[in-house]
């Protein structure tokens, strides 16, 4: 008997979602005899039900807040998955499935709080607050279907994820611009355009890249100048130069917030390497990295804000000051 060593490189996360036969059930019945908690049928029957009383709750509540958060999860599971209604509880044992899981609340509450606090600063900073929440807001939404997607067939679709970049990081970036005319800093649109087309640039060709839609390293270079881009402008270019002269509390934000961009958002072209130029990291961990990133660089920049403007509008009697 003779043994041959393979030289095939590990399945990349694109091929890794390829492998299941077309025309296959993407989600296969599994007896109630081989799940880990024997339940009788009418149990699930029961709670297909109350999840249906829910979504038709919402629709009653969709002007205020909490409303409008509970409709973002009104659709129902036959409506998502075509009936998988047994597969749509999280295993104990999924570590994936926990992160994204925390992250989609922990984006729903996020914005929940700066919505709230946006109304009880001073007025030039409610807009900033607005921006911060509506990047939760976003996540929140695309990690509500990720989180779903994932628990259902043990992978996401790398389009979710750009979709929400492709909102939320622009708007990221407008902060910079915000906070700096809050305090009627001298910076032009000129600034703001030279970050949007870096964001654009960087977003583009890293989805191209993780699509395989092009050669994966060529991308990733191209991603690397978009982002290069916009490190320049906020350390070196207008952007950076006008927070210089700045008050302290702004120019201590600004320092805090470029450096998530800096160190924060390294941990997406690491992911990107790990899991798509070198073959060694496989979709589950590939998606704990990044939601472990979204988490950090999503809620914290907008903590910072958050802090920046409290500081600005009189500190713990903020809601005094909003006139």
């Amino acid at each position: 008997m003779t043994f041959q060593l393979s030289s095939r490189r590990p399945a990349s996360p694109v091929e890794q979602r390829s492998e299941r036969p077309r025309g296959s059930d993407p989600c296969p019945k599994v007896p109630l005899a081989s799940q880990s908690t024997v339940l009788p049928m009418g149990f699930y029957t029961f709670l297909q039900n109350k999840y249906k009383q829910l979504n038709l709750l919402t629709i009653n509540a969709r002007t205020t807040v909490v409303g409008i958060i509970f409709s973002l999860n009104a659709d129902t599971n036959n409506y998502k998955f075509g009936g998988c209604m047994g597969k749509m509880f999280l295993e104990s044992g999924d570590l994936v499935g926990v992160t994204f899981w925390l992250v989609s609340i922990a984006m729903i509450a996020s914005t929940v709080f700066f919505l709230y606090e946006g109304a009880h600063v001073k007025k030039e900073w409610r807009l900033s607050l607005l921006v911060a929440g509506l990047v939760t807001l976003v996540a929140g939404v695309h990690y509500d279907y990720m989180r779903d997607f994932w628990v259902v067939e043990q992978t996401t679709p790398i389009v979710y994820r750009y979709i929400d970049w492709l909102i939320t990081v622009p708007l990221l970036m407008i902060e910079f611009f915000l906070i700096l005319k809050a305090v009627g800093a001298a910076v032009g649109t000129g600034s703001f355009l030279r970050l949007l087309v870096g964001t654009l640039v960087m977003l583009i060709f890293g989805y191209l890249g993780e699509a395989e839609l092009m050669n994966v390293t060529l991308a990733f270079w191209i991603g690397m100048a978009g982002w290069g881009v916009i490190i320049y402008e906020i350390y070196a270019g207008a952007a950076g130069s006008a927070a210089k002269v700045a008050s302290p509390a702004v120019a201590s934000a600004f320092n805090y917030m470029r450096l998530i961009v800096l160190v924060g958002w390294a941990i997406y072209p690491i992911g990107y390497v790990w899991g798509y130029m070198l073959g060694g990291v496989d979709q589950g961990a590939l998606n704990m990295v990044y939601n472990l990133a979204d988490f950090v660089n999503k809620i914290l920049f907008g903590l910072i804000i958050w802090h920046l403007a409290v500081s600005e509008s009189g500190g713990a009697g903020h809601d005094n000051e909003t006139a």
